[in-house]
């Protein structure tokens, strides 16, 4: 149903692309033999069991005939591009997908070989990569399908790409109401492999379902024209998580999925499946207790004043990690219970009021986003304090905090790296 992988692995295992897509230097294995640099005290956790029990419950809830794309662009939305492919492909992803080369680039210089697709326009630049690393680009204009094809061309091979058509993204693909003349100049590029058809939806994850069943209907459209013309794509897919957990009948051969293995769903109204939980947690330590005195200010702008004697922990993370900048809002989880942050946070700093938590202590762990004991505290309600959506929340967490691979099915913790 996809485009076979490349069978030139050693070429792929040459690639060295000129990007840093590594994990920064105070990432190391914990429970291991540690490397010289002591892991900072502000991380995010990855957990592999539950990514690997995501993987399987999504495999068991589509149907057989479907086949699952794993969409691991932006460093996987954070978790780690490479660690979330792997996992994809061993629980039985047939294709990956990312948004530019570099992403690609990365994958390929670690060793997979399972199909990429990269989303988007590709500048001409780039053409001679895609061909050279196995790389399907999506195509939506003739000047780059006439490139490609030539190149294609010289090297006496044809090369695989997947055509886009915009049913009303208003983003990338050729428009549904323009299709046929753009379908019928596509077939006179001979070196092209029409591998896939695909849209994506704009509206897939709301309950009204009507503008994503008007791009479905276009999409069908464009289907029935390409059949009619003899052209028939092996592979045709419009759904994201969203259409893939609401909207059944469009799910065609393949799903692209990319937020929900995460354990994260798109909006708080689509489907769930039992067991779908997250898979990241962001941690930190108190590093400093402050013993303060009533009228006492914390932080940037005097934004808090203290109304009595007050403990205030600093713990080492801030908006510089991908924390909201806040003042005196959210809350964090200390001995699995819900504390108030106070005051500006800082690049580097964020405080709370331990007052409540006579027991805390310097060292202690200290979640932000994720999970403690009974306590909660989801990507969704980081996305509120911060005013944005949790696809942006996850993104948002910057490298400089260590990604540690967890597996608390087995207890074993690692680096990412």
């Amino acid at each position: 149903m996809v485009t076979p992988r490349s069978r030139n692995t050693r070429e792929i295992q040459r690639v060295t692309p000129n990007v840093n897509m590594g994990q920064p230097a105070s990432a190391q294995r914990v429970g291991a033999q540690l490397t010289s640099a002591p892991l900072r005290p502000a991380w995010v956790e990855v957990d592999l069991g539950q990514l690997r029990k995501n993987f399987r419950l999504i495999h068991a809830d589509k149907p057989s005939d479907v086949a699952m794309l794993s969409v691991v662009k932006d460093n996987a939305y954070g978790h780690g591009a490479l660690t979330v492919a792997r996992c994809a492909i061993d629980v039985g992803a047939k294709a990956l997908a990312v948004s530019n080369l570099d992403e690609a680039l990365h994958l390929r210089h670690s060793g997979i070989v399972e199909p990429i697709l990269i989303f988007g326009t590709r500048p001409f630049a780039e053409l001679p990569c895609c061909l050279e690393y196995s790389l399907i680009p999506c195509v939506d204009d003739l000047e780059t399908a006439e490139r490609l094809n030539a190149l294609a061309a010289g090297n006496r091979r044809r090369h695989p790409v997947h055509l886009e058509i915009d049913t009303g993204m208003s983003r990338y693909g050729i428009r549904w109401d323009t299709r046929q003349q753009w379908m019928a100049a596509f077939q006179r590029f001979e070196w092209l492999e029409l591998a896939g058809v695909m849209s994506h939806f704009a509206m897939s994850d709301e309950l009204d379902k009507h503008f994503a069943l008007l791009q479905l209907d276009r999409f069908r459209q464009c289907l029935d024209r390409l059949n009619t013309m003899g052209i028939r794509a092996p592979v045709r897919h419009l759904c994201n998580s969203g259409g893939f957990l609401d909207l059944p009948e469009a799910h065609f051969d393949l799903v692209r999925l990319g937020i929900l293995p995460l354990g994260v769903y798109p909006s708080k109204v689509c489907r769930r499946i039992p067991g779908v939980s997250p898979v990241m947690t962001v941690k930190s330590k108190i590093m400093r207790i402050q013993n303060i005195q009533k009228g006492d200010s914390v932080g940037y702008g005097m934004r808090y004043r203290a109304p009595s004697k007050r403990r205030i922990g600093v713990m080492p993370i801030g908006y510089g990690d991908g924390f909201p900048r806040v003042r005196n809002q959210g809350e964090v989880l200390i001995h699995g219970q819900r504390t108030p942050i106070v005051g500006a946070n800082a690049m580097d700093a964020t405080m709370v009021d331990l007052t409540g938590l006579p027991d805390a202590r310097e060292g202690d762990d200290v979640v932000i986003q994720g999970r403690q004991k009974d306590e909660v505290i989801s990507v969704d309600e980081m996305a509120a304090l911060k005013g944005t959506v949790s696809y942006e929340v996850l993104c948002g967490w910057r490298l400089r905090l260590p990604r540690i691979e967890v597996d608390h099915s087995t207890q074993a913790v690692e680096s990412s790296s």
